[in-house]
């Protein structure tokens, strides 16, 4: 078994079909159905079902493709440093939207004090993105605000953080003390995209309650969701982090819900076979020194009731 074979056991997982992997790969079919078997005869058991001329990918597959990805990928830094005259250590950070507008920016400036010479490649996106690119190795690390699936990562929470329901100060909602469940009947909201931490809570939240959910207002930008709230358009369910600026200037009234089910965490997330340097270490101890959010001292808001 050699790198090769995993190269192209991965091209084959990833394309879904032995004829389209040794196009990418430039090589010829039955090279690709060669290694694929000499792969299965070394671990002694099936990659891939072959169904109807489709390929699936086996359990023992699976399990060989949680390694191959960091397999592969730590041999390529290996080249890269050892051949390299002018290599320049990296550390690739995965974020989403949410971590991305709050904190993203500090940690990798912090880090950057501690590390001068390693280069920080930061990516941002939704939940889902984030952990499709952690399990292809694409990523080191990542902070999310959403839960990752996989059982190939491993999620620790550490910074604590709680969803708040957000109006504009001129919504009727922003003169009442109290507001209920069913009045969120009636209005409508904006919400992130679909993949997005944030969105699955509330949407789990509304339907374990049987509450119909208006969506109005769609984007993948925090931004354009409070533009769409401050104009009074509609309103949003969103990270407390994320409305600091807006609260204190008057311009978004808060609605908390006095019960635990919006409160989460940012979570650290790394592949299970990934090895912790000790630069991801103090990646993971800068995360924590933004462990704790206090905004909402002395400022006046509404209480969402379920009665």
């Amino acid at each position: 078994m050699t790198i090769r074979h995993l190269r192209i056991f991965i091209e084959v997982v990833d394309s879904g079909k032995m004829s389209t992997a040794a196009t990418r790969l430039f090589i010829s079919q039955p090279t690709v159905s060669q290694a694929i078997k000499e792969l299965e005869d070394h671990y002694g058991g099936l990659l891939f079902e072959r169904l109807s001329k489709r390929l699936y990918i086996t359990a023992k597959g699976k399990r060989l493709l949680s390694y191959a990805r960091n397999v592969v990928r730590q041999f390529d830094d290996m080249e890269e440093v050892m051949l390299a005259s002018n290599y320049v250590e990296k550390i690739r950070i995965g974020a989403t939207n949410t971590v991305g507008n709050c904190i993203l920016g500090e940690i990798a400036k912090n880090f950057r004090k501690t590390y001068p010479d390693i280069e920080v490649y930061s990516y941002i996106s939704n939940t889902k993105v984030i952990e499709e690119k952690l399990l292809k190795s694409e990523l080191d690390i990542a902070i999310v605000e959403g839960r990752v699936k996989s059982p190939d990562l491993i999620s620790i929470p550490e910074v604590n953080d709680f969803l708040v329901l957000i109006c504009s100060s001129k919504h009727p909602f922003a003169k009442k003390k109290n507001i209920s469940l069913e009045e969120l009947k009636n209005e409508k909201f904006a919400m992130r995209e679909q993949g997005s931490g944030t969105r699955e809570l509330f949407e789990r939240y509304m339907l374990e309650r049987g509450l119909p959910l208006k969506i109005a207002f769609e984007a993948n930008s925090s931004d354009t969701i409070k533009k769409a709230v401050v104009d009074n358009v509609c309103l949003a369910v969103i990270s407390i982090r994320l409305v600091e600026e807006e609260i204190k200037s008057g311009k978004i009234h808060v609605i908390l819900n006095n019960e635990s089910d919006w409160d989460r965490y940012f979570s650290v997330v790394y592949h299970k076979n990934k090895v912790v340097t000790d630069e991801m270490d103090y990646l993971i101890e800068v995360a924590k020194d933004y462990k704790h959010v206090d905004i909402l001292q002395n400022i006046s808001v509404g209480h969402l009731v379920e009665t």
